[in-house]
């Protein structure tokens, strides 16, 4: 089995910073792409940014210069450091995780719990 486990969202003001930290763990055969999305009330879920194993980040137009995401390979993590949050940054943010299982020869998502972000202007 495998698990993706979230940590580091709250509540901050606008202009503050918060880092999320999304941990994969279990039965893992290799780790391909690593990203993070947010879903605001009433709205669909939308890709925030992805780091690939290799290559370039890609980010969301709304959040370029203010939040940027790293991967720990040796921990299987991936983390969201945001800053200069804005009250239209608060959603439930979710880490994906493109991985392989052991015992698989199929590459499958896989979702984190989703953790609360809330900016207050």
């Amino acid at each position: 089995q495998v698990q993706l486990v979230e940590s580091g969202g709250g509540l901050v003001q606008a202009g503050g910073s918060l880092r999320l930290s999304c941990a994969a763990s279990g039965s893992i055969f290799s780790i391909g792409a690593m990203g993070w999305y947010r879903q605001a009330p009433g709205k669909q879920r939308d890709l925030v940014a992805v780091i690939p194993s290799t290559g370039s980040t890609n980010y969301k137009d709304s959040v370029k210069g203010r939040f940027t995401i790293s991967r720990d390979s040796a921990k299987n993590t991936v983390y969201l450091q945001m800053n200069n949050l804005e009250p239209e940054d608060t959603a439930v943010y979710y880490c994906n995780v493109n991985l392989r299982p052991i015992g698989s020869r199929l590459w499958s998502d896989y979702w984190g719990q989703g953790t609360q972000v809330t900016v207050s202007s």
